[in-house]
């Protein structure tokens, strides 16, 4: 059915799959970095120190334990900063996508006959497909800026600093490995690509609207008047002759 297959953008598009690929890969994330202590009394030292994260990104409740170089001693210390809004968010949004993509796939191909008796369906369909599209701009944005935040705070050779050992120039500090970032890098580029695909479902769910077939109906009524205006002069100036 060619009218089927123009209405449902969310089938022909792959906006609910796309939206699983964004939660999945930044929600479904964990990340490790390891930093090393060398004392300079080696048997206080702590070479392979781990320091676990994940979503929702809350580093300022990550803890890790690192010595002091004073005999035996540690101290426990925190990463920084809360960016639990902008990947929440992103999150969030990508979940109720991927939930109204669903809903109007059934929709379309099981209530299509109800879908189409009054304009109040597509007209839900397109707004709701334009406030998607614009908070698909919205969270990707932000989640681009809260990624960059995030690998700023996880950078190992910042995470040293923190450390009471480290202020001491006869200890020695450094990075062993830092955090893969290839899966949240993916999850930027999906919420984006998710942007695109709502926006350029846009133009598709407002041609089932009443204002534009209102437009067309505009159109071709103009048209039939001035040609049936140029007809009637047509007529009268053959008649003059």
């Amino acid at each position: 059915d060619e009218r089927l297959t123009c209405k449902d953008s969310h089938l022909a598009t792959p906006t609910g799959l796309f939206a699983i690929f964004a939660f999945a890969t930044c929600g479904g994330y964990s990340g490790q970095l390891r930093v090393s202590v060398d004392c300079i009394n080696k048997s206080d030292s702590n070479l392979s120190i781990a320091i676990n994260f994940a979503y929702p990104f809350r580093l300022n409740r990550v803890e890790f334990d690192v010595p002091m170089c004073e005999g035996r001693r540690q101290e426990r210390l925190y990463l920084i900063g809360d960016f639990s809004s902008s990947a929440e968010f992103f999150v969030t949004i990508a979940v109720f996508s991927f939930l109204y993509s669903l809903l109007a796939t059934v929709v379309y191909i099981f209530f299509q006959n109800k879908y189409s008796e009054n304009n109040r369906g597509p007209l839900i369909d397109f707004i709701v497909t334009v406030v998607f599209s614009f908070m698909w701009l919205v969270s990707s944005s932000a989640w681009a800026k809260g990624l960059s935040d995030v690998k700023a705070a996880t950078d190992p050779d910042e995470v040293v600093l923190l450390m009471s050992a480290c202020k001491v120039q006869t200890n020695k500090c450094s990075s062993v490995y830092g955090p893969r970032w290839s899966g949240l890098n993916t999850s930027v580029v999906f919420g984006y690509l998710n942007f695109v695909l709502w926006a350029g479902n846009i133009w598709f769910v407002f041609k089932e609207t009443g204002w534009h077939k209102g437009v067309i109906h505009t159109t071709s009524v103009h048209k039939l008047m001035s040609y049936e205006t140029k007809s009637c002069v047509f007529v009268i100036n053959i008649s003059i002759f």
